[in-house]
């Protein structure tokens, strides 16, 4: 399985469009087929440059169809995907917004999984789902992009 995107090259700088302070538009993903069991996907993003002690998520989506083999620009999420909240208790996208400082890096993952419906409530943290999500990875890919305060808008 191999993760791609005309918007997050890896290693490359990210448009400011994507974050915060910009438009906070999801960037366009697309991922070859999972490996034999797939039965859904999910898509991560994650800063560990947060100065939290233990990163910071800006992205949780689970239940993606396995016939599904990307995400556009902005979304929307196909039909039956879910969101968890983020960081900022968001179920939803929240692009990079770093403080001042040095560069983060910013990884999105797209994972394939063995079941079709992650097996965790709606009401559940982001803690939990992530938790759950690690339980049934069949395979995962990852591309890094980088932004750092002097690349945000306003």
């Amino acid at each position: 399985m191999e993760l791609s995107s005309k918007a997050i090259i890896d290693g490359a700088k990210i448009d400011a469009k994507y974050s915060k302070g910009g438009d906070n538009l999801s960037p366009d993903l697309a991922w070859t087929s999972g490996p034999p069991g797939t039965k859904s996907y999910a898509v991560t993003c994650f800063d560990p440059d947060a100065p939290t002690g233990s990163g910071w998520w800006h992205w949780i989506a689970a239940d993606i169809p396995a016939d599904a083999t990307s995400l556009p620009e902005g979304g929307p999420l196909p039909a039956g995907a879910r969101q968890w909240p983020n960081d900022a208790e968001n179920r939803a996208y929240d692009g990079p917004a770093p403080p001042p400082g040095p560069v983060h890096h910013y990884v999105f993952t797209v994972f394939a999984l063995d079941v079709d419906k992650l097996p965790v409530g709606d009401d559940a943290g982001s803690a939990s789902a992530r938790f759950t999500l690690y339980q049934h990875i069949l395979e995962q890919d990852s591309i890094t992009g980088l932004f750092s305060f002097t690349d945000r808008v306003g």
